[in-house]
C-alpha cells in the first residue's frame, strides 16, 4: 500500500501521522510552536523537523488539514500556487488557523517537491447545506461582500463518524439519516441525510452552537453590544471572553469534562449548573435536527467527551423517548464503538471513535488516485 503523511498544523502545534494503507507507522505532536521556551520558531521549522525525522520511503501524498475553505473549496484538492492563493484569501475567516495551515503546506512543498500535496478542508463536508441552512437573515449585500454565511466545521470528523455509523449498523450509508455529536473541547452537531450534511451547529466560525470547553456557543448577539456599551469592553476583549473564557470554563472554572463530572458528583453547584447547561443545549439540537430530518436512524456520539463521558450521553438524550431515542444504562457504561440504545430501539444510539487524521489520509489518497 502507498504511504500518506497527514499534517495538522494548529495555531501553536503540529500533529502528524504517517500511514501505510490504514495502519499508522509513525505519529507525534510538536508543541509550543512560535512560543518562547524552546519550541520551534515557526510552523515551517516544525514541519521541516518532522519531515527530517521520518522514513518517507514510498510516500505518495501529504494530506494537510485546512480549517477554512470558504465557499470555494467544496472537496479536497491537489495544492498548486492558485490553491495556496485561495487559502490565503480566506485568512480573515480563520485568522488563527489558515496562516498555520499555509505555512505547513508551503514547507512540505519545498522539502518534498515531487510528492503530491493535498488540502483537506474542515468546511468541505458542509457544502451540501441547503441555502436555508447556510443563510443568515441579514442584509444580503453585506453578507455577500464579507462572506457571512454558515460554513460549519469538524467536517472530516462528521464525515468519518456518520460513515462509520452506517458500517456499525450494517446499513447503506446513502440511506441512513444520522445526527452526529462531536463533543470535545470544541463541539458541534450535524444532521447527515444519506451522507450529506444538511444542518450543523457551528456557523461562520467555530464559536456558534453547542456549549464547549472555553467557547460560549449560541448567545444573543445583543450581548456583544451590551458589553461594549455598558462594560466598555473592546472588540478583542469580547472576542477573548467568548472564545477563551466562556463555555464550561466560564461557568465552572474548568474546561475538562472529567473535572466537571467529578465536582458534580461531589455536589459542586457550579459544576452541576455547567453540566446542565451543556447537556440541555445538546438536547435542543438533537430535537431540532430530528424535526429537520423527518426520520432519524441513529444518534452518534464521538470525540473526547462524546466517547468517554457516559453521564453526558445519558443526560443529553434524557426525555427523548417519545422520539424513539433511549439510552441503555448498561450499554452506555461500556467502551469502544458500540450501540448504547436498548435492543430493538426505534433509533440507534451509538458511540463511535472519531479519526480525523485517517479521514484526511483516505481523502488525500483518493485525490491522488483520481489525478
Amino acid at each position: 500500500m502507498s504511504r500518506v503523511l497527514v499534517l495538522n498544523c494548529g495555531s501553536s502545534s503540529v500533529k502528524y501521522r504517517l500511514y501505510d494503507g490504514v495502519t499508522v507507522v509513525d505519529r507525534g505532536t510538536v508543541e509550543r510552536v512560535g512560543e518562547t521556551g524552546g519550541g520551534p520558531a515557526d510552523h515551517a521549522t516544525a514541519v521541516r523537523e518532522i519531515l527530517a525525522g521520518l522514513d518517507l520511503t514510498g510516500l505518495t501524498a501529504v494530506g494537510h488539514r485546512v480549517v477554512h475553505g470558504g465557499r470555494r473549496f467544496s472537496e479536497p484538492v491537489l495544492v498548486d500556487d492558485e490553491v495556496l492563493a485561495g487559502i490565503a484569501e480566506l485568512v480573515p475567516l480563520a485568522p488563527l488557523h489558515n496562516p498555520a495551515n499555509l505555512a505547513g503546506i508551503a514547507e512540505a512543498r519545498r522539502v518534498l517537491p515531487d510528492v503530491a500535496q493535498v488540502a483537506v478542508f474542515d468546511t468541505a463536508f458542509h457544502h451540501t447545506l441547503p441555502d436555508a441552512a447556510a443563510t443568515y437573515a441579514i442584509d444580503r449585500e453585506v453578507a455577500e461582500r464579507y462572506g457571512i454565511r454558515r460554513y460549519g466545521f469538524h467536517g472530516t470528523s462528521h464525515a468519518y463518524v456518520s460513515r462509520r455509523t452506517a458500517e456499525l449498523l450494517d446499513r447503506p450509508y446513502a440511506e441512513l439519516n444520522t445526527i452526529t455529536l462531536h463533543l470535545g473541547n470544541g463541539a458541534s452537531a450535524c444532521a447527515v441525510a444519506g451522507g450529506r450534511s444538511v444542518a450543523t451547529s457551528m456557523g461562520m466560525s467555530p464559536l456558534e452552537g453547542l456549549v464547549m470547553g472555553t467557547r460560549s456557543g449560541d448567545l444573543d448577539p445583543a450581548i456583544v453590544f451590551h458589553l461594549r456599551r455598558e462594560a466598555g469592553m473592546g472588540v478583542d476583549e469580547i472576542d477573548d471572553l467568548l472564545n477563551h473564557r466562556s463555555g464550561l470554563s466560564g461557568l465552572a472554572g474548568a474546561n475538562d469534562m472529567r473535572e466537571i463530572l467529578a465536582r458534580r458528583a461531589a455536589g459542586d453547584p457550579a459544576a452541576t449548573g455547567a453540566f446542565d447547561v451543556y447537556c440541555r443545549r445538546i438536547t435542543g439540537y438533537v430535537g431540532a435536527y430530528y424535526a429537520l430530518l423527518g426520520r432519524v436512524d441513529a444518534v452518534t456520539f464521538t470525540a473526547g467527551v462524546g466517547e468517554h463521558a457516559a453521564p453526558v450521553r445519558a443526560a443529553a438524550l434524557a426525555g427523548l423517548g417519545r422520539l424513539g431515542i433511549v439510552v441503555d444504562p448498561e450499554r452506555n457504561a461500556g467502551t469502544g464503538d458500540r450501540l448504547i440504545s436498548p435492543p430493538g430501539a426505534e433509533v440507534a444510539v451509538c458511540v463511535v471513535g472519531t479519526d480525523e487524521e485517517l479521514e484526511i489520509a483516505l481523502q488525500a489518497r483518493a485525490v491522488v488516485a483520481d489525478g
